[in-house]
Formats: C-alpha cells, sequence, structure tokens
C-alpha cells in the first residue's frame, strides 16, 4: 500500500480507524469521528492560545493536588464506547484542547484510551459547529464527566454535566453578567477567577 504523505491522498468518503491514523505521514493534524476525517483548523488565533493557557495554568494547579493528570493539544484520547480496543477496532481519536484524566489506567505513551474526565474545547469560527455538535454528542456518548465550552469572542464558558448518562447545562459563565467564578460539579473545589481566563 503506497503511505499517505499527503492529506490530499486520503478518501474523506471514506471511514479509517486509529491503526490508519497511525501510519499517516503528513504535517496536518486531523481527528477521527467515528471514523470519519475532521481537518482541524490551522494555528489557533493568538486570542485562543491566551485563554487555553490561562485555563490550563489554573486547572493545572488543582490537579496539582489531586490524583489527576492534565494535558493539553495535541495529545490524542482515544474513545472506545462500544469499540474493542485494537488500534483496528479503534474508530474515534480527538485532540481536545484540555483534557484531566484521573484514572491513571487510561494512559499509556500515545496517550489516552477511554473517556476523560473533563474535556475543555476553545471555540473558534471554524470549530465552534463541531464543538457544540458532533464533539458535544461524542463525548455525551462516551460519558465523558464535564465538558466546558469556551467562547473568547464573547469571553463566556458553558458547563455541561453528566446526569443519568445525559448533559445537562450548569449554566454560560460570563463576567460581564455578574458571575465571577466558574466551576462544576465534577471537582466542586475548583473555582477558577473568569478574569485570570480572560484578561
Amino acid at each position: 500500500m503506497k503511505p499517505i504523505t499527503d492529506i490530499s491522498q486520503l478518501d474523506f468518503k471514506k471511514r479509517y480507524t486509529y491503526a490508519d491514523y497511525l501510519t499517516w505521514q503528513f504535517q496536518e493534524r486531523v481527528e477521527l469521528i467515528k471514523g470519519w476525517v475532521y481537518r482541524m483548523s490551522p494555528a489557533p488565533r493568538r486570542v485562543h492560545q491566551e485563554v487555553e493557557g490561562n485555563l490550563y495554568f489554573e486547572i493545572r494547579k488543582f490537579t496539582n493536588t489531586q490524583s489527576c493528570k492534565i494535558y493539553q493539544s495535541p495529545f490524542d484520547v482515544r474513545l472506545i464506547k462500544n469499540r474493542g480496543l485494537k488500534n483496528q477496532e479503534i474508530n474515534t481519536v480527538v485532540q481536545p484542547d484540555i483534557c484531566v484524566i484521573c484514572d491513571m489506567n487510561k494512559l499509556d505513551d500515545a496517550g489516552c484510551i477511554g473517556a476523560p474526565d473533563l474535556i475543555v474545547e476553545i471555540l473558534s469560527d471554524s470549530t465552534a459547529k463541531k464543538d457544540y455538535n458532533e464533539k458535544f454528542n461524542l463525548y455525551e456518548e462516551n460519558q465523558v464527566k464535564e465538558y466546558w465550552i469556551v467562547n473568547p469572542a464573547t469571553q463566556t464558558i458553558e458547563v455541561f454535566s453528566l446526569a443519568e448518562g445525559k448533559y445537562v447545562s450548569l449554566g454560560l459563565f460570563n463576567e460581564k453578567e455578574g458571575t465571577e467564578k466558574v466551576g462544576g460539579n465534577l471537582f466542586p473545589d475548583l473555582q477558577i477567577e473568569l478574569n485570570s481566563i480572560f484578561s
């Protein structure tokens, strides 16, 4: 089989597996969602990087006191609900902006296999629809306990928490509306000042 060294060689009407993903030799970052290839946006804008860095710093301060690990993109998360554990059986690989994993058995040299406890996605114009639709459904289906969607443009964070297997919004946190801190149900002691994220 001819090696794939350029993304243009992929057939976007075909489903792929993690085994295929591991053989690709091009530089462009992609994700697999149920076998379908999704291009990731080019290098994020500066505000995206600043917000991600601020959030990572604040969450890491907290996770340093817990038995959890935090990672930033690029970091492969293989979601395996209703799939086998072999590379050719896995058809979903995502790279969340930030994820927290508290079960060390899910970590290996390749990244995370199974659902993280917390995932944070930071919206851009090109990813907003995917983050609110495909990824929302994917993370809910795989039982990611908490999902934060961050919008740098509106300086808001919406927190979704699993309740009986379905996501429930805990609110749209917005400093302009008088909310000073953001937090969820997963880690009640994790309360982050919004101005430390968006300043």
